[in-house]
């Protein structure tokens, strides 16, 4: 399944795509109630492959029942895919092309870092340009949201804790990050951490390993690459991080991006983001997530 979150009336709900458009599944259930389905993302997560089980059944059974809780994706009013993790866990430098771009050595191991919530946003959001910035960059990512709880993992059994999968866009301020040797401040300003447009469960990716990506700007691309090039895969990852904290669900885990940023780029074509500049971020498979970006007026 697709999955997203949409705001009514200012509060996350929770929808599901299908080929006649955005299922409100809180609206269906007014009109065909059914016991077990649940109405938030965070909620369906924590339910488990019962709770994913029980919507599916009763979005097929949808099918012949009328439209009044079908919406068109221009009517609604998108938000982060997912919206309450307890994680969100980023691993930087893990394509090989990137770090031969930024003319760094290949990681040992997953260097990590993370987001904060404040930092989530959705599809078609605005997002503000920090005043504190000058060299906003881009950074199209996997991002893995985690399905049940686990720690000290095994590899070979890792894709076996994942709930589905969402394109993320890992904003950079490079000249805040390149501050100090910790790279927080420069990673979780307000809206950092664009997710979706939808999540999409596992059981409609047979290899994560194995997906495209791309980003343009303005219609430019700029990043064009696959997966296939991360130097730690996705298995790895999750028996990795699950070695130091107790992965739960609703974990987010942004993986990495390939080459094509700007801050990879020969220094005289280095033109960092800006207030009026659109970006789309694209993960085969799990939908393109767009922004636009405007000037901080707080």
């Amino acid at each position: 399944m697709k999955l997203l979150t949409f705001y009514k009336k200012g509060v996350p709900a929770l929808g599901v795509k299908t080929k006649a458009g955005i299922i409100d599944v809180a609206a269906a259930l007014e009109v065909f109630p059914e016991n077990g389905v649940f109405t938030d993302i965070m909620e369906l997560i924590n339910g488990g492959e019962e709770a994913v089980r029980r919507l599916q059944q009763f979005i097929n059974s949808l099918d012949d029942k009328g439209a009044g809780f079908v919406k068109k994706e221009a009517e609604i009013e998108w938000g982060p895919a997912i919206t309450k993790p307890s994680k969100i866990l980023c691993v930087g430098l893990n394509y090989r092309k990137h770090a031969d771009e930024t003319k760094l050595p290949y990681p040992k191991v997953p260097i990590l870092f993370n987001k904060f919530d404040n930092a989530l946003t959705g599809h078609q959001s605005e997002i503000e340009v920090p005043r504190t910035t000058e060299r906003l960059d881009h950074e199209v990512e996997l991002g893995i949201v985690i399905g049940k709880t686990g720690k000290h993992i095994d590899e070979k059994d890792a894709l076996d804790y994942v709930f589905g999968y969402c394109t993320t866009n890992d904003l950079s301020a490079r000249d805040i990050q390149k501050s100090t040797s910790q790279w927080m401040v420069g990673k979780t300003n307000d809206g950092f951490a664009p997710v979706g447009p939808y999540l999409v469960t596992k059981d409609e990716i047979d290899n994560p390993n194995d997906l495209k990506l791309t980003t343009t700007v303005n219609g430019e691309v700029r990043q064009n690459s696959t997966t296939a090039d991360m130097i730690f895969s996705c298995e790895h990852i999750i028996s990795h991080i699950s070695k130091f904290m107790t992965l739960k669900p609703g974990d987010l885990i942004m993986t990495g991006t390939p080459e094509g940023v700007i801050i990879g780029r020969p220094m005289k074509e280095r033109v960092y983001l800006q207030p009026g500049d659109k970006v789309t971020v694209e993960v085969e498979k799990l939908g393109a997530l767009t922004n636009t970006f405007i000037e901080d007026n707080e």
